[in-house]
């Protein structure tokens, strides 16, 4: 058994709301035709369609890190910190009276980050677990996850 308590913010929701938006292909694509509506536009004078593009381009990542501001300022969720108990049952998130487990095999997939490792617990919501907060412990957390989910739902590299 595995605990460990997280204080959840801001930067750390940007992350997390990075990686799921950009592993949508709708989203991927409106960036590459951002980048290519400023290339074009520059290359041929057509600067409205340049100024296009940078906005489709700028849009997205200043409305997650906006969003993610004000989740981590308003949510009473991420104001305390949150305990994480993870063992062979299951992961179970708890702050104060609240807790809630989540048995591994309900689980959707688990994927890393430079900053911290996610469990999709859902198709919308994840377990954050912040690489800077765990230190020592994140190795035995990637263990766990590993050992306990299906390994075709895993993709965490150190």
């Amino acid at each position: 058994m595995i605990e460990c308590d997280v204080k959840i913010g801001r930067a750390d929701l940007y992350d997390y709301n990075l990686k799921y938006t950009y592993g949508k292909f709708f989203n991927i694509l409106a960036e590459v035709m951002g980048l290519a509506a400023i290339v074009y536009g520059i290359y041929s004078a057509n600067y409205p369609l340049a100024v296009i593009g940078f906005v489709v381009v700028i849009y997205l990542p200043v409305t997650l890190w906006t969003r993610s501001a004000q989740v981590a300022a308003l949510s009473p969720a991420f104001k305390e910190p949150l305990h994480y108990r993870l063992d062979d049952e299951g992961l179970t998130v708890s702050q104060g009276e609240n807790e809630e487990t989540i048995k591994w095999e309900d689980c959707v997939k688990a994927v890393s980050t430079s900053r911290s490792v996610l469990v999709f617990t859902s198709l919308t919501g994840a377990t954050i677990f912040p690489r800077n907060q765990l230190g020592d412990k994140m190795p035995l957390i990637i263990q766990c996850i590993s050992q306990n989910m299906s390994p075709d739902k895993v993709n965490i590299k150190c």
